[in-house]
């Protein structure tokens, strides 16, 4: 429900934030919980769970903003790399249910494992029956 919101209260000033950037269709603010120095969030102004709800015209203002503070972030942190993360779900970590982008700077050896697997071939014929799957799906 938006009325019970974490992201929309403070969409409506009802929580404060530290604010990095807004406009008509977005806001982002710093995270309170950073997983590194200069951790922010980027989020629709209008209500959506996930990028599954989420109309495309606010999807799009959402990423071309998640661009420009990243550009912002890395000018003015100089970060050795930057993580975008956007989950979807509880089986996917999400703990807000309001779509949200993570900003992560990122600098060799902050002992971060965020994005880290060991890259393993899998079965081509599996992959191509699932990418036909999605492929009727679209």
């Amino acid at each position: 429900n938006f009325m019970d919101c974490l992201f929309c209260k403070i969409i409506n000033g009802e929580i404060p934030c530290t604010k990095v950037y807004e406009n008509d269709k977005v806001l982002s603010f710093m995270d309170i919980s950073p997983m590194n120095e200069g951790h922010m969030l980027v989020i629709p102004k209008n209500h959506a769970a996930t990028i599954l709800e989420l109309p495309e015209a606010d999807f799009l203002a959402v990423m071309s903003a998640v661009q420009k503070i990243a550009q912002a972030a890395n000018k003015a942190l100089n970060p050795d790399g930057i993580n975008i993360l956007q989950l979807n779900g509880e089986a996917a970590n999400q703990v807000v249910p309001h779509l949200h982008v993570h900003i992560v700077p990122r600098w060799d050896g902050d002992g971060l494992t965020v994005s880290q697997w060991v890259p393993v071939p899998g079965d081509m014929e599996q992959i191509g029956q699932i990418a036909e799957k999605v492929k009727k799906a679209i």
